[in-house]
């Protein structure tokens, strides 16, 4: 039986009674933390008392007693950090998976933009990820995917406006609408664009951006149009000029993007207030051997930030901007998400609570249960691709094509030119895109400089955003053979040669996240790596990930999709 309103107020206002008498310290608090050093992000200073917390919920600083005390002493108490822009199925691992990785390091919520498996599965993608992210110790927020597919020139598994996705806004995990990608479409007035927009407003609901190298009068109807926000900046210059315009800067720190170095200008006292970290896109070895966003405050520091500014970016600045307006702050009502530092040099993590219980210590994760996902919506994700076996023969083109050039470092490519066949020796290899939700058999070709490879071929379902399979190679013959194998796994990484996978990685949800431990992944993906590399991958070239976003068409300059190269600045196939 549904619970009454009534009975929802009475169960609230018993709560509420305990909350306020531990508050005021007629009774014992549940937990309180003893002679503890903590952020104020309020005052900008360090400040030190007893931290009392009663039902999942700071209730105090000053002195208290509690059924259970933890003295802190020497310690430095942060409130749990935020993640404003991520993609769960980056990690290549289920959304509990997940949690696992990051909960250690200090994060206890994450902003997730569910695009990639809704370019997958559509809305039940959707759905499947708030079933699975239900109940976690990471509270898990979702922005709702604004451009599947993320441009018309893409070819994905689903097509979703602003009527597929209204609905969702009524979710208490939802709060807006994600990433606007298409901002060619928002600046030109597009129906379809400015209808997701207008719909999410009329939900009072926050706009995410995605606008590199926007300028002048295009930047300002991007930002009229009720974009709030950009994690695409690279530029101090490009993030100034944004934030000059009211948007809040994303500060992005992930695998395949770093930005942080770049834009340590903004963090000081002119602009830090409207800027926030996030990591985009992290892959499980980053996450298992770097950390989350504990490890961008760590870099910030080094990089000469102020300690407690480095924090409130981490945290507050995140909690205000999403209207999550009980955490980010150590603070009477706010909730009891802690993470326990030996100092800010180092930047140890000791412990980590989630309102107010111990979830994590010195790296050991307390055990929890997995959320429960509706059977239909399982089976749905594991049976993703319906493409046909495929050839060397439909690699083969023999008129010039676009050359994709790869930028260090970077996720944005350059122009370099054209070619009409592959030339290892001046590493000029074929690149592919086949298109495998519809079995449209369409496949588009072009060429790749700067990946490395000198032997077989790599191919992956990860292809952002779309997840159509993506494949380099320097002979027709092996990229073939290695986007079969992508179907025969149901989804993965394949590192091809010599007639046979040199290494895999299974990916069986959707073709973009695995069912297996994070560790086992990461080993597999660890040895992908270290395969490919073998084959001649430049080192510096994330041989997966990076490949990854060579397929998204809204980032400059030159993109391969099903149909072919694109130039994202001129709008044009090449």
């Amino acid at each position: 039986m549904a619970e009454s309103y009534a009975g929802k107020i009475n169960r609230k206002l018993i709560k509420k009674r305990r909350v306020i008498a531990a508050a005021a310290g007629r009774e014992k608090a549940d937990l309180v933390l003893k002679n503890a050093t903590y952020v104020n992000v309020f005052s900008n200073e360090l400040c030190t008392a007893d931290i009392a917390v009663a039902e999942g919920l700071i209730v105090g600083m000053g002195r208290y007693q509690g059924e259970e005390e933890v003295d802190l002493r020497g310690k430095i108490v942060l409130p749990g950090f935020l993640d404003a822009h991520i993609h769960l199925e980056s990690s290549l691992v289920s959304p509990k998976e997940f949690v696992k990785a990051v909960l250690p390091h200090g994060t206890t919520t994450v902003i997730t933009d569910p695009h990639e498996i809704a370019n997958v599965m559509g809305t039940d993608g959707i759905e499947y990820m708030l079933q699975a992210t239900e109940g976690l110790p990471v509270d898990v927020r979702f922005m709702l995917p604004s451009c599947v597919p993320a441009t018309p020139l893409d070819e994905s598994g689903a097509n979703l406006d602003y009527r597929a996705i209204d609905s969702f806004y009524d979710h208490p995990r939802v709060q807006g609408l994600a990433e606007m990608m298409n901002f060619v479409g928002a600046i030109a007035g597009d129906d379809q664009v400015v209808e997701k927009i207008v719909a999410a407003q009329a939900h009072h609901k926050k706009i995410d951006g995605h606008a590199p190298d926007l300028v002048g009068n295009d930047l300002n109807a991007y930002v009229a149009a009720g974009v709030y926000s950009d994690h695409e900046c690279y530029d101090v210059s490009d993030a100034i000029a944004k934030l000059e315009r009211g948007q809040f800067i994303m500060i992005r720190e992930g695998t395949a993007a770093r930005n942080l170095e770049a834009l340590m200008p903004l963090l000081c006292d002119k602009y830090a207030e409207r800027c926030m970290f996030c990591t985009d896109d992290k892959h499980p070895n980053d996450l298992l051997e770097k950390g989350h966003i504990d490890y961008i405050i760590r870099k910030a520091i080094s990089l000469g930030a102020d300690p407690i500014t480095a924090v409130k970016v981490a945290c507050h600045n995140a909690a205000r901007y999403f209207l999550l307006n009980n955490r980010g702050a150590i603070a009477p009502g706010y909730l009891a998400d802690f993470v326990v530092i030996d100092d800010f040099r180092s930047f140890r993590i000791e412990k980590v609570y989630k309102k107010g219980v111990l979830m994590s210590e010195n790296g050991s994760v307390r055990d929890f249960p997995e959320p429960q996902v509706d059977p239909y919506l399982t089976k749905r994700a594991h049976d993703t691709f319906h493409v046909s076996h495929l050839t060397a023969q439909d690699f083969t083109e023999t008129r010039p094509r676009g050359i994709l050039g790869m930028v260090a470092g970077e996720i944005t490519t350059t122009d370099a030119g054209y070619s009409d066949r592959i030339d290892v020796e001046k590493d000029i290899l074929k690149i592919a895109v086949v298109e495998r939700h519809k079995n449209t058999h369409h496949i588009g070709i072009g060429f790749l400089q700067g990946y490395g490879l000198t032997s077989g071929a790599v191919a992956t379902s990860i292809s952002h955003d779309s997840h159509n399979i993506i494949v380099v190679g320097t002979n027709e013959a092996d990229m073939a053979a290695a986007a079969n194998r992508v179907v025969e796994l149901n989804g993965g990484i394949v590192v091809w040669d010599n007639g046979a996978p040199a290494a895999e990685v299974p990916l069986a949800i959707a073709g973009i996240m695995s069912d297996e431990p994070l560790e086992q992944v990461n080993q597999r993906l660890e040895d992908a790596k270290e395969r490919a590399h073998a084959l001649g991958v430049n080192s510096g070239v994330d041989p997966f990930m990076t490949l990854s976003f060579m397929a998204l068409p809204v980032i400059p300059s030159l993109r391969i999709t099903t149909r072919g190269v694109f130039d994202v600045t001129q709008q044009k196939y090449v």
